[in-house]
């Protein structure tokens, strides 16, 4: 409980310094604020990993794919390999969840509404997408079953709250950064974005070592 409550500490302070830096375009200290809150996350995976429990493998596997993704996407000539890093991490997010409780048990009515964001989501990047399209409608699909397996565990019993409002606000952020780099740069998509995903992704963490 007190290494939760110090690095999830550490992380708010990382992200909060982050938003300082990119509002007044201080680099070094958004590279190293940004690579502070991604390592927190990661650290707080670790510190409640149960090394022979799959599902928990997969989980710390996730975040640190999801921390590699944050780092390239520092920088524009390593947006792809970001996006790379991020898919993979929502498929091991994925197989830990359908580990902890095999696809067959997720409930079908919880992938209703996900369907219909993911639509509504392609449909609003769509014209802004370019050469892209097809790369990030694989992605929502991705992200969507991400969901649904969060949702899912939650639902069943099978890991608490956190795996599914977790794996939601990491959608949600998601769509932020998609709104950042395809629609209209701002800064109001990494003031609301930032602290959203980085807010899922200590959820998840805290999943670790719960199940």
């Amino acid at each position: 409980m007190i290494i939760t409550v110090i690095l999830a500490s550490i992380m708010a302070g990382a992200v909060f310094s982050l938003l300082h830096a990119i509002r007044v375009g201080d680099r070094p200290l958004e590279v190293f604020s940004k690579s502070a809150a991604s390592v927190a996350f990661v650290a707080l995976g670790f510190a409640r990993w149960s090394a022979g429990d799959p599902v928990d493998t997969w989980m710390i596997a996730a975040l640190t794919l999801c921390a590699v993704g944050d780092f390239c996407l520092l920088w524009d000539r390593s947006f792809d390999v970001g996006l790379i890093a991020f898919l993979l991490g929502h498929v091991a997010y994925v197989a830990g969840f359908t580990l902890a409780l095999p696809i067959g048990g997720w409930p079908l009515l919880t992938l209703v509404p996900l369907v219909a964001a993911g639509a509504f989501a392609s449909r609003w990047l769509w014209p802004h997408l370019g050469s892209k399209r097809m790369p990030i409608v694989i992605y929502l699909i991705v992200i969507s079953i991400m969901v649904w397996g969060g949702l899912s565990t939650f639902l069943r019993g099978v890991l608490p709250w956190t795996a599914a409002v977790g794996a939601v606000l990491f959608y949600l952020s998601d769509l932020a950064v998609a709104r950042h780099r395809f629609v209209r740069e701002s800064f109001l998509n990494r003031a609301i974005g930032l602290p959203v995903y980085f807010s899922g992704q200590i959820l998840l963490a805290m999943t670790v070592g719960a199940g």
